[in-house]
């Protein structure tokens, strides 16, 4: 993959660094020349490096913020959302064989749904509970996977999720 940074920027970039540009002249961070200055910079950027040039003596505004986050807790969701796809395969996979060797004796299939959902559902309920706590399931998830690529098995997930 590319390096980001030489990445072609879309009009819908350029806005959002407009928007922060802004949101730093009404906080005092820049003077009106400096914002027209840096806003001409903004719309005639062409790379992700350009637009960073742009503010890259800022600090991120709350709004940036808020996109950071919002971008983490999308990326959590979704690799929750793989891993208990996994989940409810290998479970289905267990009740097939049991149905299928006649459904005898007890629902055996009960432990393999336990053991493989449950840290699924403490991940979920820290991540979409009351008071989520999202460095805690990063923290597990990327424990998981780094114990998935000691034995030999292949990266699942989104490439940006881990390094």
């Amino acid at each position: 993959m590319s390096d980001p940074s030489s990445l072609r920027v879309a009009d819908v970039d350029r806005e959002r660094v407009s928007d922060e540009l802004r949101e730093h002249m009404v906080a005092g961070r820049l003077t009106s020349e400096e914002f027209e200055e840096r806003l001409d910079l903004t719309y005639r950027a062409t790379t992700q490096a350009d637009l960073d040039a742009v503010k890259e003596d800022l600090p991120m505004s709350p709004a940036g913020v808020q996109r950071e986050l919002d971008a983490r807790r999308s990326r959590l969701h979704r690799r929750l959302l793989q891993e208990a796809g996994g989940s409810a395969s290998i479970s289905l996979v267990c009740v097939v064989i049991w149905l299928a060797s006649g459904a005898s004796g007890g629902f055996w299939p009960i432990w393999v749904i336990i053991f493989t959902l449950l840290p699924l559902a403490r991940d979920a309920w820290q991540l979409l509970g009351p008071a989520p706590d999202h460095e805690q399931v990063e923290a597990r998830l990327a424990a998981r996977h780094a114990r998935r690529l000691a034995r030999g098995r292949p990266r699942s997930g989104p490439p940006d999720m881990f390094p």
